[in-house]
């Protein structure tokens, strides 16, 4: 059986007394293992420059950024816990998550989008919400008062952060839910849900969009 090394021992002392979980003291082993077997040398031996070359390695190839962080999270623990090298661990920087840039429908793409929803209600909900620039919570929640056609505004309660605010009303919209209106004859909730005692949920807005 392979001796485990004195490091090694106390390192997994340390895991285990701060409750670490059986997964993360197997990944922190692993790393800095490969750590160590990389210079050829026990990373007692090795310090900041080390540790420095080492991630420009792991980066050259190709590791993806959570296993980068992670195996920072593993050096930062050796140093600063089992080594007790207080100053060096905010020495060791993480690797920023890139940014994605989310995909923005074209305006012909959300017409077809939204022609594609089934059903009148969720339709006319989801067109609410992307016209008025609103949430899927916030549309599903409009009040037939909350239409406000001679100042062109709908009003939103309890909106984000919990406030009550005012958004515009294009005429585009408004003919679209005048429309709506005719056809459902909302009386109260302008998307009420099945019992008519509550606004349509968001969940259901949700599901529309994932079916259109």
């Amino acid at each position: 059986m392979t001796e485990i090394s004195p490091l090694r021992r106390r390192m997994i002392e340390d895991m285990t007394v701060r409750n670490l979980s059986p997964a993360t003291q197997r990944s922190y082993v692993h790393a800095v293992a490969k750590f160590g077997r990389f210079f050829g040398r026990s990373p007692e031996r090795l310090g900041l420059e080390e540790v420095r070359s080492f991630q420009v390695h792991l980066v050259a190839g190709g590791i993806s950024w959570p296993a980068l962080n992670q195996t920072v999270c593993a050096l930062r623990f050796l140093y600063g816990v089992t080594l007790k090298q207080a100053d060096l661990p905010e020495r060791i920087p993480y690797a920023r998550t890139p940014q994605k840039l989310p995909v923005v429908l074209g305006a012909d793409e959300v017409v077809l989008f939204l022609e594609a929803v089934p059903s009148l209600k969720a339709r006319a909900a989801l067109t609410t919400a992307y016209a008025a620039g609103l949430r899927a919570a916030e549309a599903a929640c409009i009040k037939v008062a909350d239409i406000d056609s001679s100042r062109m505004v709908v009003r939103v309660e309890q909106g984000k952060g919990g406030r009550d605010r005012y958004v515009m009303l294009s005429p585009q919209l408004l003919g679209i839910l005048r429309s709506y209106w005719r056809l459902a004859r909302p009386t109260h909730w302008l998307f009420p849900g099945r019992d008519g005692e509550h606004s349509i949920s968001p969940t259901v807005l949700h599901a529309a969009c994932r079916s259109a």
